[in-house]
């Protein structure tokens, strides 16, 4: 059997958390600047999506799924937690699923619609129970925005525009008597179209000149309808493929309004990528600092985007992200299925404050994926589900969505593990239209505790109050007979001082703080 860690039942967590952290080591406190007057760009809560495949039990078995009668239905109880995360988009349907998709096969009445095999993930049947209509609708329960990627790999241009018209016309054509015919009449709003998915891969093995034609023509025939307006995403580069981003600015960058960009954290190699909860302290250090590094991604191909578009109206779209494991033993290696550990949480708020900090270009992200599949939010099995450690992330972190930037500078000194160094805490600030500020910060350091005194500058600030995500063990994680292992606690380890803020951070934590007049 495979070891696993002995952990703290949660009673005992909150106590832990509850009380001040460990007083910090015999070592400088780490010290710096919050702006807390200045003005930044806006966060656009768009940075906080998420991302839904047709893959494994992402949508059939988690989101849709089959009641006592045998008839698929919603996941009422995943919605009512997912709602809590405020989620401000959800890309569908794919992915690499996408650019196999024909949106006509999930249209009609379910018994019609055609069955196809899922070449990409796990070569299962697709019944296409779950297609347009429902996706919408799960987009309107969820209150979140629906992120649609259009089929350019095998599809056709007038195929993808024909999707546009059914979904967003609203007067009289064949698509739009189509959508009515099948029990809608009033069309939809969409704005966030993407044009193909890692044209690169997956989506056709194209060399960027190739795509950059086909972008082109495929966006000159996505129409605005009514005061429907689109979004058009273009389908970007893979991690540090420079050269992509480079040919799309250049030949297509005037008719798209987003540029996406796709890079996963990978502990050791595509072939081995490592357990998701059987690690050490190399494995934890290396994940994070393979974590950190989309911040130089993301500096680079902005500064190409910069030479092309100087105004920064094309968005850098971040929209899929996250770490991938091995799958969990015994679980089919197409369905992508892992666990969810403290690890992973402190990977999404660092991956989460760099695309805050990077908020002047970064206008969307998309977390891969929403339910059971690589970095979740939540885990389900029939009846039953359990909230991730990156679930609480996102909680979290809800009170950066479309508030102001602010610059943070930390002098944080750097922890070293098997020759990897990163840094011990990282962190994002931002302000509301009150102009209450929302400080979040992680210790990535998994052996101490490190203190902080930060100038907090051009405002006076009269309370602080926190909340704080850790546990005993760097590979705890939530399971369904333990589900509250990793949890949120109060936090009572910040202090104002004057015109500083003073704070404690306990080892392998994150800690989201308010600051109120």
């Amino acid at each position: 059997m495979k070891r696993r860690p002995a952990l703290l039942g949660a009673a005992l967590l909150a106590l832990l958390c509850a009380c001040a952290p460990e007083a910090a080591r015999a070592q400088a406190p780490i010290t710096g600047s919050l702006g807390a007057d200045a003005e930044g760009p806006v966060i656009s809560r768009h940075i906080y999506g998420h991302f839904a495949e047709h893959l494994g039990r992402s949508i059939y078995g988690g989101f849709w799924e089959k009641n006592a009668a045998g008839a698929y239905a919603y996941r009422e109880d995943v919605i009512a937690a997912l709602r809590k995360l405020r989620i401000p988009n959800v890309r569908w349907p794919g992915g690499c699923f996408a650019d196999t998709y024909h949106w006509k096969d999930g249209i009609g009445p379910r018994a019609q619609r055609p069955t196809i095999i899922n070449t990409h993930w796990g070569g299962v049947v697709e019944d296409n129970s779950f297609g347009t209509h429902e996706f919408m609708e799960l987009a309107a329960k969820l209150g979140a925005e629906p992120y649609i990627v259009g089929n350019v790999g095998s599809g056709s241009v007038q195929e993808m525009a024909q999707w546009v018209e059914y979904m967003t016309f609203g007067g009289e054509s064949p698509m739009a008597r189509l959508r009515a015919a099948n029990g809608r009449a009033e069309p939809w709003r969409v704005r966030f179209w993407g044009v193909g998915n890692e044209n690169w891969g997956c989506g056709g093995n194209m060399r960027p000149e190739y795509y950059a034609d086909l972008y082109r023509n495929y966006a000159t025939y996505l129409n605005n309808y009514g005061d429907n307006r689109l979004y058009k995403i273009a389908g970007g580069a893979n991690s540090e493929d420079y050269n992509w981003t480079d040919v799309l600015m250049r030949q297509a960058g005037r008719m798209m309004d987003g540029l996406s960009l796709h890079y996963y954290t990978i502990v050791h190699n595509w072939d081995r990528k490592g357990s998701a909860t059987d690690f050490n302290e190399q494995e934890w250090t290396r994940a994070l600092e393979r974590a950190l590094h989309i911040e130089e991604l993301i500096t680079r191909h902005s500064t190409i985007m910069d030479r092309y578009d100087p105004q920064r109206r094309v968005g850098l779209i971040v929209d899929e992200w996250g770490i991938w494991h091995d799958v969990e033993p015994g679980t089919n290696p197409g369905f992508l299925y892992q666990q969810n550990t403290l690890r992973d949480a402190l990977i999404a708020a660092v991956s989460l404050d760099i695309f805050n900090r990077h908020a002047e270009r970064v206008r969307m992200a998309n977390i891969a994926q929403t339910l059971n599949v690589l970095q979740a939010m939540i885990l389900t099995e029939p009846g039953k589900m359990v909230l991730t450690p990156t679930y609480h992330v996102f909680e979290m972190y809800a009170p950066h969505h479309d508030a102001v930037s602010l610059p943070l500078t930390l002098r944080a000194g750097m922890f070293e593990s098997g020759g990897v160094r990163i840094p011990h805490v990282t962190g994002s600030a931002s302000r509301d239209s009150s102009g209450q500020v929302f400080l979040t910060l992680s210790n990535l350091d998994p052996r101490e505790a490190h203190a902080l005194r930060l100038g907090v500058h051009g405002r006076r600030y009269g309370s602080v109050s926190g909340r704080v995500l850790t546990a005993p063990a760097m590979q705890a994680h939530n399971t369904f007979a333990q589900p509250e292992v990793v949890r949120p606690q109060p936090f009572t380890g910040a202090r104002l001082s004057g015109d500083a803020l003073e704070v404690t951070l306990p080892p392998r934590s994150v800690v989201a703080l308010a600051l109120r007049p």
